[in-house]
């Protein structure tokens, strides 16, 4: 049976602020088949006994995948996935509650000779959410086309099957085993439908790699440098590799066991298992960690899995105990759930890894180890405890999200991940693009839209590659999954506090957003440190706060509905703007350059139009002002991808209409590299909306592993020049270890 864990912070937010927001939900529709036929031929107490099953049967899996029925519609259920919150796996869990139902009702014992067939359809789309009805029961929870569509997805379904709408099979691809069908034609929908009949889960399966590493060598060396040194000093040590989707914690891992092999001569043992998302059984990553130490393979037969078993503890005991361990472990695999058989097995497998590390430096690592039961956890932390009191050479890694907080034992370390910077940012595009052989002028688009994240720039060439439009480029439902699964981590203050920040734009302050949600002065202050203190927020020298990434700025401010839209932004229309008034404290020449409001145009250069010996661009700016975009009727356009918001984000925050000199890569050049004259602040954001001096820039060269953040500028330079130099990543060490690239 498959144990749901839910994360008691997600439930129970306080007051919403916001009643209502659009949101990408996840509807399952499920209704019995003949059902007509049925009730005609049963008698009515057996056609009573029959119902209550069904609900019973249904209603019941629907709550261990977190579902909410929304409606019981004669013998059919309608459930949402994702109404109130979103953890990025909605489309799985619903697939996954669809399967189960079916399976379910195969189990259950017939009514009268009569055996339930069930048709469930599964579709994942837009609607308006009643958030304050988002309970069990609540008619009109949702609104929206996608709930037709469930409805008429489960016609087309066959007796004991669960169909899936495209963007549902894009969802779950990689996690459900699909069966594409000939499209179907569904009445007011032109063309025909496509249609996937859901098979059952994936297996986990070890992700891919491939390509050059591009930045992380600052982390790599420090993670390496702890591992070498607990393997060294035969010190145990807990590491955690933290950061949001996307970030690029998996490829670190990868890279780690990759690279380090042997401490001073002594070959190192690796140990690794992959949290998959609801996983069927509790103890499924150890399992996972104890196929992977005997080379167990998914599919072996039980001889196989013998075998391998006894090769694997042969060295480590003695031979009257192997016998005892090999069935007790083959049990764990079988079946790794918290059963008392199950947690036999998982202490003999702690043993195990405990004399192995005794005679061969060990590391066991858990990828997603957020995602797993708190048994295994409890599995880490007894191997650590008992590793560092035998002082044996044994490190534990997790690898999870920045919200997941558990009590790591003894000398912990944890690194967070930061974005990538500018440069780097670009190079992987660059090479992303050039691999599926996409145009790398196309590099000029993307890289404001990442963020710094390595899974954003994957998402962003995947969607090209699949046919988007580079030019109106939407944002990738990857994203958009992984970007909402943060924003519903907020309660609900912290939420509305960062959709009123995604519609008013630009630098935000305190009051400005106290304005457009109509509190009292002050109350968003608190909030807006908490979002920065998690990374959602950076904090602005001109005072107020900037997005982190463009994307989590266009999800906040869709969430938001139209109405709502324009209420905030006439509230905040009077308020004034931190971006439109430079701080004091610049040089002379800088509070020159950025005095004034009105947008202009940048000028572009090709890099390969520029000498790369030289290493200077030298450009004059002298674009005229243009005018903001104001849509008919005085409506205020949404952020989208396609236009990137103005808020400037880490590596690539300069506002859209602001001058500078941007350098666009192309076949064989450099790293994209944007310079302004504009000056930053300590952690290289720079001053949006601003008008800029026509000054010559003379950009120098970054140093090797520079994160391409400027320098105060107008220090040195002659009048009507302004020279920014790359100055080094600004780094922090949490706990003793470097922070960021």
């Amino acid at each position: 049976m498959t144990t749901i864990v839910v994360d008691a912070q997600r439930i129970g937010h306080p007051h919403w602020p916001v009643p209502e927001e659009r949101r990408t939900v996840t509807v399952l529709f499920a209704d019995i088949v003949g059902s007509t036929a049925l009730v005609d031929r049963l008698d009515p107490e057996d056609v009573r006994a029959l119902q209550r099953a069904y609900f019973d049967t249904v209603a019941g899996v629907l709550h261990r995948w977190q579902g909410v029925v929304e409606k019981y519609v004669g013998d059919a259920v309608m459930a949402l996935f994702g109404a109130r919150h979103s953890d990025g796996f909605d489309a799985y869990r619903a697939v996954r509650a669809g399967l189960e139902i079916q399976a379910a009702l195969d189990r259950r014992p017939t009514v009268g000779g009569t055996r339930l067939r069930v048709r469930v359809g599964v579709a994942t789309g837009e609607v308006m959410v009643d958030l304050g009805s988002a309970v069990d029961g609540g008619h009109g929870v949702a609104s929206g086309a996608v709930i037709t569509t469930a409805a008429r997805l489960q016609e087309y379904a066959p007796p004991g099957a669960v169909a899936l709408c495209a963007s549902t099979a894009r969802a779950t691809a990689g996690l459900i085993t699909q069966r594409q069908l000939t499209p179907v034609s569904v009445a007011g929908r032109v063309p025909p439908v496509p249609v996937w009949h859901a098979v059952g889960p994936v297996r986990p399966g070890a992700d891919r790699h491939e390509g050059p590493l591009i930045g992380r060598r600052r982390e790599l060396a420090t993670v390496r440098d702890q591992l070498s040194w607990a393997i060294r000093e035969q010190n145990p040590r807990w590491i955690s590799l933290v950061g949001p989707t996307g970030s690029g914690r998996s490829r670190l891992l990868h890279e780690l066991t990759r690279g380090l092999t042997t401490v001073d001569g002594s070959p190192v043992r690796w140990c690794v298992a992959t949290c998959q998302p609801y996983p069927d059984q509790v103890l499924a990553p150890v399992a996972e960690l104890l196929r992977g130490l005997a080379g167990v393979r998914h599919g072996d037969g039980p001889a196989a899995v013998h075998d391998r078993l006894v090769a694997a503890l042969t060295p480590v005991f003695p031979p009257a105990r192997v016998a005892a361990a090999v069935t007790a472990l083959q049990r764990l695999l079988i079946t790794p759930d918290d059963s008392a058989a199950a947690l036999a097995g998982a202490a003999i497998f702690r043993d195990v890894l405990l004399r192995l590390a005794a005679h061969r430096p060990l590391i066991v690592a858990v990828d997603d180890v957020d995602r797993s039961a708190p048994a295994v956890s409890g599995f880490l932390h007894a191997l650590f405890s008992a590793a560092t009191a035998r002082g044996l050479p044994l490190a534990v890694v997790t690898l999870h999200q920045p919200q997941w907080a558990d009590s790591r034992p003894g000398p912990a370390r944890r690194l967070t991940i930061g974005p990538l910077a500018t440069v780097q940012s670009g190079r992987l595009l660059r090479h992303l693009l050039t691999r599926a052989g996409q145009p790398v002028a196309l590099v000029d688009r993307l890289l404001p839209l990442v963020g710094g994240r390595p899974g954003h720039a994957v998402a962003y060439v995947a969607s090209v590659v699949d046919g988007a439009d580079p030019v109106a480029l939407p944002l990738p439902e990857a994203v958009r999954r992984a970007v909402g699964a943060e924003l519903d981590q907020l309660n609900g203050e912290r939420r509305a506090v960062l959709m009123a920040a995604g519609i008013l734009g630009g630098v935000v302050s305190g009051a400005t957003v106290d304005r457009a949600l109509g509190w009292a002065a002050g109350r968003s202050a608190p909030a807006l440190r908490g979002l920065a203190a998690a990374g959602l927020l950076f904090p602005h020298r001109a005072g107020g706060h900037v997005f982190a990434t463009p994307a989590l700025r266009q999800v906040a401010a869709e969430r938001l509905p139209r109405a709502l839209r324009a209420v905030f932004t006439r509230r905040a229309a009077d308020a004034p703007r931190l971006d439109a008034v430079p701080p004091t404290g610049f040089p002379a020449a800088a509070r020159a350059a950025v005095s004034g409001s009105a947008a202009r145009g940048a000028k572009v250069v090709r890099l390969d139009a520029v000498r790369s010996r030289d290493g200077r661009l030298d450009a004059v700016l002298a674009a005229p002002p243009s005018d903001s975009t104001v849509l008919p009727g005085g409506r205020v356009p949404t952020p989208t991808m396609a236009a990137p918001p103005g808020a400037p984000t880490r590596g690539t925050n300069r506002p859209p209409g602001s001058r500078r000199l941007r350098a666009v890569a192309s076949a064989g050049d450099v790293p994209p590299t944007q310079v302004s004259a504009t000056p930053t602040n300590a952690g290289g954001h720079w001053l949006p909306d601003v008008n800029r001096s026509p000054a010559a820039i003379r950009a120098v060269p970054a140093v090797p592993g520079s994160a391409g953040r400027g320098a105060p500028t107008g220090v040195g330079t002659s009048p009507g020049e302004l020279r920014a130099v790359p100055r080094p990543p600004l780094i922090r060490r949490p706990d003793g270890l470097a922070a960021s690239a």
